[in-house]
C-alpha cells in the first residue's frame, strides 16, 4: 500500500525519505466493498482517496434521476468530490466504490497541514487540479463536438480499461449514451 503511494509521489515530486516518511503518515487505508458508497450528495467531502487496487465513480444524478459517471479513479490514481473538498459545501456527487478496492486516504485537515509543512506538497495538488481540469475539459469538449462512435472510439483508445473492467450500464453513462447505443458501438468494434 505505502509503496505504491510512494512511487506516485515520487514520479510527481522531488521528496527525501524523511518527508516521504512524515507525508505516508498522515495516510490511513481501508478496503471497500463492490458499490460502497463513500460521499452522497449533501454530505461535505472530507477525504481524498488514492486507489491502491479497485476503481472509484464519481457520478451524479440527472434532474430525471438518471446516474451520469463524471470520473473513473483507477490503481495509481487520486479521486474525490473535488468539488466538495475545496470549497467545503456540500457534495452533488457520489463517490463509489465499482469493485472490491484498497484505498489509501488523507482528510481534508492533514491534507491541506501538508501544503503548510511540505512545500513539494503543494506541486503534486497542482498537478492532480492540472490533471482534473484538463480530463473535465476534454470531456465536456467530447460532447459537444463528437458523435457517440467518435466518443466512443476515444474512450477505446485513451483508456481501455473503462470499457475493458466496468459494466455497460456505467460505460454508457460515463459516454452520455444509452445502453443499447453502446451495444452497437461494441458489435461494431
Amino acid at each position: 500500500m505505502c509503496k505504491q503511494l510512494s512511487n506516485y509521489i515520487r514520479e510527481k515530486i522531488i521528496i527525501s525519505d524523511e518527508v516521504m516518511e512524515k507525508v505516508l503518515s498522515f495516510f490511513k487505508f481501508v478496503q471497500v466493498k463492490k458499490n460502497e458508497i463513500l460521499i452522497s450528495p449533501g454530505e461535505t467531502c472530507q477525504r481524498i482517496y488514492f486507489v491502491d487496487k479497485g476503481c472509484l465513480r464519481i457520478f451524479f444524478l440527472t434532474a430525471g434521476g438518471t446516474e451520469a459517471t463524471r470520473h473513473f479513479a483507477f490503481e495509481n490514481q487520486f479521486a474525490t468530490a473535488l468539488v466538495s473538498f475545496i470549497t467545503n459545501e456540500t457534495s452533488k456527487e457520489f463517490v463509489q466504490a465499482v469493485e472490491d478496492t484498497n484505498l489509501s486516504y488523507i482528510s481534508q485537515n492533514d491534507f491541506y497541514s501538508l501544503l503548510q509543512i511540505v512545500p513539494q506538497w503543494e506541486k503534486l495538488y497542482r498537478h492532480y487540479l492540472e490533471y482534473a481540469y484538463v480530463t473535465n475539459t476534454n470531456r465536456l469538449m467530447s460532447f459537444i463536438t463528437l458523435d457517440a462512435t467518435a466518443r466512443y472510439r476515444q474512450l477505446l483508445a485513451q483508456n481501455p480499461s473503462i470499457v475493458m473492467r466496468l459494466p455497460n450500464k456505467m460505460v454508457a453513462s460515463y459516454l452520455n449514451i444509452s445502453q443499447e447505443t453502446l451495444s452497437r458501438l461494441k458489435s461494431k468494434a
